[in-house]
């Protein structure tokens, strides 16, 4: 496969991911902020746009962090390159780039979802309709994998497009996490408290895993044990070991199919094991911010390596 189409294929999905973490995420402040007095929800919409890497784009454009400025900021504004509105945007650019490698339902459906999303964020969206806008992007995401999953052979084109995807779903729990205690949380002195818990609680529902981790653990809710999920349970699949199993196995098909291993795989496997025969306890003695900023630089280096090895620009 041509290393442009590749790239247009790991693109769309890590676009794709993307747009549906900002929404996460959008969930996750919205919920918080609702916990709190005026000030204080200002923060945790700084937070917000913090996390999501907009800081300076927003304020070229705002001077205080209302909801309405944050959530419409992250959803639609055209100024925004990393809009979720943009992002769509971009999925349905490299979806026509690579019109030559999808099937045609996927390519409808990455159409479709574009036509839904930006006809949805054409107008500013109020609290009211937050939710609305949150649950669509999700719907929408899932659609598209559920298109590409259902008709993509299981070749090179979804090896590429399943490890975009799991890049950028492991960065962005590793930055939910992180943002917990160093953004989110106003004081050390809360910690284990009962607005710790709810922050906690709030996590694991902007994930998606509020029910898993409560089936998993009788309903009860304690920060070593999400921490735990969130990190090293295999069996969820927005856990950092889950998306690294699925990245390491898609490279191992890739392997296969182009006759040998690059240097990926190396630094694959170099990242890997700072995750293997690891528990919760090796994670707080290292420190969670520590663990999980080593853990974002390794995934980053992975994403550069296949980009590099697999000739993405030619």
């Amino acid at each position: 496969m041509l290393g442009r189409s590749a790239n247009a294929v790991f693109w769309m999905f890590r676009y794709l991911e993307r747009a549906e973490n900002l929404a996460r995420l959008l969930d996750t402040g919205f919920r918080m902020a609702l916990t709190r007095d005026h000030l204080t929800a200002e923060e945790e919409w700084r937070s917000v746009i913090e996390t999501a890497g907009m800081r300076d784009s927003y304020q070229e454009q705002h001077g205080t962090y209302t909801g309405i400025q944050v959530w419409n900021h992250i959803l639609r504004d055209r100024e925004n390159s990393n809009s979720i509105r943009s992002l769509i945007g971009a999925v349905r650019s490299n979806a026509r780039s690579a019109r030559n490698v999808i099937t045609s339902e996927l390519w409808e459906a990455v159409n479709e979802s574009y036509l839904q999303l930006n006809d949805l964020l054409a107008r500013p969206v109020n609290q009211s309709g937050l939710a609305d806008a949150i649950n669509t992007v999700k719907r929408e995401s899932t659609l598209v994998r559920g298109a590409m999953d259902g008709s993509m052979l299981r070749n090179d084109i979804y090896n590429f497009a399943r490890i975009g995807s799991f890049i950028e779903r492991a960065d962005n729990t590793a930055r939910i996490l992180d943002v917990k205690y160093y953004v989110l949380l106003p004081s050390l002195s809360y910690v284990g408290s009962s607005l710790d818990n709810v922050q906690w609680e709030t996590i694991l529902r902007s994930l998606g895993a509020e029910r898993a981790y409560r089936w998993l653990n009788a309903g009860q809710l304690d920060a070593r044990g999400i921490a735990d999920f969130l990190i090293l349970d295999g069996r969820f699949p927005r856990s950092l070991s889950f998306c690294y199993s699925k990245i390491r196995s898609n490279l191992h098909s890739l392997a296969l199919q182009y006759g040998g291993e690059v240097r990926a795989h190396e630094v694959m496997r170099n990242a890997d094991l700072k995750l293997q025969d690891r528990d919760i306890d090796f994670v707080i003695d290292m420190g969670l911010h520590e663990f999980l900023s080593d853990f974002i630089a390794c995934n980053n280096d992975i994403a550069r390596a296949v980009e590099t090895d697999y000739r993405f620009t030619d």
